[in-house]
């Protein structure tokens, strides 16, 4: 207790000082500071390959920026502007810019709405970070190579690898069927393409609020390293980011942000980012 109190302490300071680097506010009206990309309508019994229609034919991705969908939208309530990401149709809201040392903050909540293939599973989307290359080159064709702070209910920080990035997470081994569980207690594990564990790591805990309510998510990167935070408590310490390419690894530690729609309805509100000089002194300990 006394440790989380100290943290959310810490956080309080973080996020209220004064600073040279001040936050950008990401979220407008008009989403100015995003682009816009839809793939499909994904049905059960996805394999990965492109879709087709009745006939046999290739089905084409809607694409980037297209009119006529309503998938990502913003609404102001009590005076503060809140994007709903509907879900019916697989895709993202991406950055226009590029990001390298950074602190990301935002809230979210979830909707009310599943669509298929997730009717019958866990509300999903997420935070796809140092995303770079094609748009819908991973297995659902619709996002780019990246790291992902998961946004899942009763998931909120846990890791997946998207096409061949890997990481290095301070994590507990796991055992037969058992994932592997993040912990700052534990050495770094590498996770990922071309390593032993798969690209699949839990938090440390779950820290979600109740249906309805505001989660703050925090997602800290500097130099290859982040911190996944929930509602003020560290669930992972990552170190190591990085991606194979031609049998090459190579360093992934910036690129565009990504939010995903992935058939889940969840809002987003108070989505801020500010340019960070060297890890937060408190943080760095993990790392040692």
């Amino acid at each position: 207790m006394r440790n989380s109190i100290l943290l959310l302490l810490f956080t309080f300071i973080l996020l209220s000082c004064n600073t040279t680097n001040e936050w950008e506010t990401l979220l407008d009206n008009d989403l100015s500071k995003w682009d816009r990309y839809l793939s499909y309508k994904h049905q059960l019994g996805y394999d990965g390959q492109q879709p087709k229609d009745v006939d046999g034919n290739l089905i084409e991705p809607i694409g980037l920026n297209k009119e006529g969908y309503n998938v990502f939208t913003v609404k102001e309530d009590a005076g503060e502007n809140v994007l709903k990401i509907s879900g019916e149709i697989y895709g993202c809201l991406v950055t226009q810019k590029e990001y390298h040392n950074y602190h990301l903050r935002l809230k979210m909540k979830w909707g009310d709405k599943k669509f298929d293939p997730r009717k019958k599973l866990l509300k999903d989307s997420g935070i796809l970070y140092h995303s770079i290359g094609p748009l819908g080159a991973e297995y659902w064709r619709t996002w780019m190579l990246s790291q992902e702070f998961q946004v899942m209910e009763g998931h909120l920080g846990d890791y997946w690898s998207q096409m061949t990035s890997a990481i290095d997470i301070r994590a507990y081994l796991p055992e037969y069927i058992m994932n592997p569980v993040a912990d700052a207690s534990q050495p770094f594990l590498p996770m990922g393409q071309n390593e032993e564990i798969q690209g699949f790591c839990l938090r440390s805990g779950n820290y979600e609020k109740a249906p309805g309510e505001w989660n703050l998510l925090e997602l800290i990167c500097y130099d290859g390293n982040s911190i996944h935070m929930v509602n003020g408590e560290v669930v992972m310490v990552l170190r190591n980011s990085r991606y194979i390419k031609d049998g090459e690894t190579l360093p992934l530690d910036k690129g565009k942000i990504q939010l995903q729609s992935e058939a889940a309805e969840v809002f987003y509100k108070e989505i801020e980012i500010r340019e960070l000089e060297e890890m937060p002194e408190y943080f760095s300990r993990y790392f040692n």
